[in-house]
């Protein structure tokens, strides 16, 4: 008890170093004065709520999940349940946007899109234990092969899908070969470097890339050869008109939300699936111990290999559903804060776990929209939780569950 109030102390304090800077202060300008207004009641509930939550977090826990040996896991049911809870969110997730706004929608899509990202680099990172700090560039691979085959040759987005995430596959099969001999902080440097000459070349490529301008008029994905859009070519109908609807703008953003969330539930299937398969067995050995995989017969290079390859393939499907989603490409979409933004999404939500890299990138997506009006505060804010996260719950927050006998 008395290990859990002083917990419950630190844990307050830190709550109040956290709010003081962000929510406890006011700065009032009278004239050419200006002064700072302490907020003391915002601190005080603030660090008052976090101290009677840390108390009763442990009841909590013993109320709604349960425990084995002191050890805290999620209640198990049976394949039939799951099965049936899957499906209710699969339908949820379907019939919400018909009942939402158009900036909810277009959060959500944004999430989807993180989800995608999350779980390609989960595999590389996750299962296959190699630190990629350069896994936006495949993401820009695949956005600027849907710009570039509509610039230069006129294709679609469902043509040049598939072609996209064969571009992004083939990039990461390359980046595979000069680090098949390295391994953490070098590993990380080399990806980080490959991914500037990614950069560089989107920028410098000025006749066919556009330079820092980049590729506008990027279309839309159609419906069955359908364009969803107010005017279709000459010669052409769109999707409206077919149905007999009228035109909305908010239907438009309702489809890409729906193409979001069937991309992100393949990503999601084909992962899992992959997981449990011999290739998946391979990317866990490879994690854990490099030496005794080779010494198993299991051949390092292939393994690294397949875990880039289809890591990037995944994250290029999902830079050419931007790059249609957004209508425009150019370099300064594909920063290296978006690969940290990704690896944080993986690290927070736990190394190797599906469940929590959706969970982190919903909270890392859409709590910063709810706080615009802390939008200078935002790296600040997402510094400290990364920080208190890897204190309190390095493992993430829902790690994977590993395999494991009792004697």
């Amino acid at each position: 008890m008395v290990k859990q109030v002083q917990n419950a102390v630190f844990a307050a304090i830190l709550a109040g170093v956290i709010i003081a800077p962000i929510f406890g202060f006011q700065i009032l300008r009278v004239g050419a004065q200006t002064t700072l207004k302490p907020d003391w009641p915002m601190i005080y509930w603030g660090m008052a709520l976090v101290f009677v939550f840390q108390l009763i977090r442990p009841h909590l826990l013993r109320l709604f999940l349960k425990t084995k040996g002191g050890a805290i896991r999620l209640p198990t049911f049976k394949n039939k349940t799951r099965q049936g809870l899957l499906f209710l969110l699969v339908a949820a997730a379907l019939i919400w946007p018909f009942f939402a706004g158009r900036a909810e929608i277009d959060i959500a899509t944004l999430v989807l899109i993180y989800i995608m990202l999350g779980l390609g680099l989960n595999i590389v990172v996750g299962f296959a234990g190699l630190l990629d700090l350069g896994f936006v560039w495949f993401y820009a691979v695949g956005a600027y092969t849907y710009a570039l085959l509509f610039h230069w040759a006129g294709w679609g987005f469902w043509a040049s899908l598939p072609m996209a995430g064969a571009m992004a596959a083939l990039f990461g099969y390359l980046l595979g070969f000069p680090v098949l001999r390295l391994r953490g902080d070098y590993l990380a440097i080399v990806t980080l470097g490959f991914g500037e000459i990614i950069r560089l070349l989107l920028i410098n490529l000025y006749p066919i890339t556009g330079g820092p301008d980049g590729i506008a008029g990027i279309p839309k994905p159609t419906v069955f050869g359908y364009t969803m859009a107010r005017r279709a070519p000459e010669g052409e109908q769109t999707f409206h008109q077919l149905m007999g609807w009228q035109f909305n703008n908010v239907d438009v953003i309702i489809y890409l939300y729906i193409l979001a969330l069937i991309l992100a539930l393949v990503t999601l299937f084909v992962s899992n699936r992959l997981v449990r398969m011999p290739v998946g067995r391979a990317w866990e050995a490879l994690r854990e111990d490099e030496i005794a995989c080779r010494s198993l017969g299991l051949n390092p290079t292939g393994v690294k290999l397949s875990a880039f390859t289809i890591g990037a393939m995944f994250a290029g499907f999902g830079g050419a559903f931007f790059a249609a989603r957004q209508g425009i490409v150019n370099p300064e979409s594909f920063t290296f804060i978006e690969s940290a933004l990704i690896l944080a999404v993986v690290v927070l939500g736990g190394m190797g776990s599906q469940l929590g890299v959706i969970l982190a990138a919903i909270l890392l997506t859409v709590v910063p929209e709810i706080a615009r009006q802390f939008a200078e505060y935002r790296m600040l804010i997402f510094g400290l939780v990364m920080v208190v996260m890897m204190a309190w719950r390095p493992q993430g927050l829902l790690p994977v569950k590993r395999p494991q006998v009792e004697l």
